[in-house]
């Protein structure tokens, strides 16, 4: 295969993974070889969540992980506009936390 040909990858998506599931609040942790995201549901005004999915990635993953949100976010915004940053003057947060315990 040449190098600049692209390998194609076959993908399957289950109707129920399609579906997707809501999360306003991640929590990350890592250790000297992976790094944990734990995708958790938290309503406004209680204060207990609960963790909708947990990925597990390498570190080599997770930067690539970094790296690919960047590039869409990036191309999100030249079309859609800037994101606004959380506001702390508007209440509780519910937004993308970093944890950086060792997990």
């Amino acid at each position: 295969m040449e190098q600049n040909q692209e390998q194609k990858i076959d993908i399957a998506l289950s109707d129920e993974v399609a579906e997707g599931t809501y999360s306003n609040l991640a929590i990350i942790t890592h250790s000297n070889s992976e790094f944990i995201i734990d995708f958790v549901a938290l309503m406004p005004g209680v204060p207990k969540g609960k963790v909708k999915s947990r990925i597990i990635l390498t570190p080599q993953h997770a930067k690539r992980l970094l790296l690919a949100l960047d590039d869409n976010i990036k191309r999100f915004e030249s079309f859609h506009g800037k994101i606004s940053d959380f506001d702390p003057m508007k209440g509780v947060p519910i937004q993308m936390v970093k944890n950086q315990g060792e997990a």
